[in-house]
């Protein structure tokens, strides 16, 4: 496999997919999700290979002889005769320990998904084609190290995402889906103009030893490749760095959704279909806090730095809002997706400590969640199938009429709480010691905490008002999980409690690269600081 390019395999897979789909008679069903199903396993089996084949003890961040797995050709090269001259886009991509988690995460979320849209019965091809190129623009994420190639996989995920609401969500999908467009798109532009000022503000050596303006994400992340006229080079003294910054990080911070910019969550996914909001929740929202990460710290370090204390409130902002919203819901769906924005808010919380285990507990929070949210829209789903309603007031006593679906669901409660054993406890533990060891953050972090006491508080009613009590008689004839149901919790099951138990598993695969991008933030310190004076 050494050659074998391995990472582009895993990324353009759905879209071999969807070009057979594009021949398969549309009354061929059956064959299409059988197809998707296939794809998506493929992936998953690819990620496995990637993760049996990582190096542990390579870093990455800015080093791009610690990547893995590098796939770098030349793809757009054209030379003007103006000021501009030479543009040079490479396809250039690599994982480190902050993209591996994500691309595992990836392909097992949308494998489970494909299962759960088994029973979509409108415009099945149609579906499965938005869905595949979904997933793509998804996985490209992950792997780009080049600027503008990341930001052709940002943007591809908008138009899928945005049919997939807006065609087979519920009796609100237009709204919900022109919502999610309009928020998206007014992030990718910030993306855009900051991509732009940074292309012409920083610089690559060639092997002829000419220098070029670059879209290189690991260039941008050397003081020493910046022009000193560039309007983003920390050595231009003016204000544009921080303005720029300030953009990005909005720009990501729509997609995690931080307060304020998370209105558009709670309506995507009430009429979303259930494997829709699985992808949604599942993946989508770490997008923000890994473009944070991957692009916001190394690139802008000294901006940063400044400005941890108030990404810090924002993260407790997200946690005490998110979960005091959530217990005020009705609606099953509702109340999940508002859980959401409190449990981003903890990984908000970790990034903001620059500490290795406040950064690993972040990281790990953002793939445990995405299983556990899974899992909690998936049994939302199993409900809403059988039942045909998501009110919270409508149910009571199901524990004795669907006690295996009963099980899996507070599984994935407990596991959200953060109960000890699961693996909510630890990322969400790394989280709290992070940043009680980061001094500046610390009082926020102890304010922090009530957000386990409110999650806890609306996780348990929720339990007591669907599954407690006497059941009513219009809901003693529904039938318990089937083949596909178990096929879509047992294995996310089987990883919250694995992690709960073993979470050296994960946090080893991201620990090097931690480990580095701690030191580089912490360095920033020295070498901007002989700079810039910062």
């Amino acid at each position: 496999m050494e050659n074998f390019p391995i990472l582009s395999f895993i990324t353009f897979l759905p879209v071999v997919g969807m070009l057979i789909i594009l021949f398969i008679p549309k009354t061929q069903e059956t064959v299409i999700k059988s197809l998707t199903l296939l794809v998506t396993g493929i992936q998953v089996i690819a990620a496995l290979i990637i993760l049996h084949g990582f190096n542990y003890s390579l870093g990455g961040i800015n080093d791009p002889s610690s990547f893995q797995f590098i796939e770098k050709f030349k793809w757009i090269d054209i030379t003007g005769f103006s000021w501009i001259g030479r543009i040079k886009v490479d396809y250039f991509l690599g994982i480190d320990g902050l993209s591996v988690t994500m691309v595992l995460l990836t392909a097992i979320v949308t494998f489970i998904a494909t299962l759960s849209s088994w029973n979509i019965s409108k415009s099945i091809k149609g579906y499965f084609l938005m869905f595949l190129l979904l997933d793509t623009g998804m996985m490209g994420v992950f792997v780009a190290l080049d600027f503008f190639l990341f930001y052709i996989f940002w943007e591809l995920m908008l138009l899928p995402m945005y049919f997939l609401i807006g065609i087979w969500g519920g009796p609100r999908r237009e709204y919900a889906a022109i919502k999610f467009f309009l928020y998206t798109l007014l992030g990718s532009v910030f993306i855009l103009l900051v991509m732009i000022g940074l292309y012409f503000s920083s610089t690559e050596t060639l092997a002829d030893g000419s220098k070029i303006f670059t879209f290189n994400m690991l260039s941008m992340m050397d003081v020493h490749n910046f022009t000193a006229n560039g309007i983003l080079s920390p050595l231009n003294p003016n204000n544009l760095r921080l303005i720029a910054y300030i953009a990005l990080f909005v720009g990501f911070a729509i997609k995690i959704p931080m307060f304020p910019f998370h209105t558009w969550l709670p309506d995507a996914h009430v009429e979303a279909p259930t494997a829709i909001s699985v992808i949604l929740a599942g993946v989508l929202l770490k997008m923000g806090t890994y473009g944070i990460l991957r692009v916001c710290y190394p690139i802008f370090p000294d901006i940063t730095i400044k400005l941890v204390w108030f990404i810090a409130l924002f993260g407790l902002i997200n946690i005490i809002y998110g979960a005091l919203c959530a217990m005020a819901q009705k609606d099953f769906k509702k109340l999940i997706a508002y859980s959401s924005v409190s449990h981003m808010g903890f990984v908000l919380l970790g990034m903001a400590s620059l500490n290795t285990i406040g950064i690993s507990g972040a990281i790990l929070q953002m793939f445990n969640h995405g299983t556990i949210t899974a899992m909690l829209f998936l049994t939302v789903g199993v409900i809403y199938d059988r039942a045909h309603t998501r009110g919270l007031d409508d149910f009571g006593g199901l524990a004795t009429q669907m006690p295996i679906y009963a099980g899996f669901t507070t599984l994935a409660f407990f596991a959200a709480i953060g109960l000890p054993g699961l693996s909510g406890f630890v990322s969400e533990a790394f989280v709290f010691l992070g940043a009680f060891g980061s001094g500046s953050i610390r009082t926020l972090a102890v304010i922090g905490t009530l957000g386990i006491l409110l999650g806890a508080g609306y996780m348990l009613w929720t339990m007591q008002r669907v599954f407690l009590g006497s059941l009513k008689e219009k809901w003693n004839k529904l039938p318990d999980l089937d083949f596909r149901e178990y096929a879509m919790l047992i294995p996310l099951s089987l990883i919250v409690i694995f992690l709960g138990v073993y979470p050296s598993a994960m946090l080893n695969l991201m620990n090097a690269s931690v480990n580095h991008m701690v030191k580089f933030m912490m360095d920033a310190k020295t070498v901007y600081g002989s700079l810039i004076g910062f």
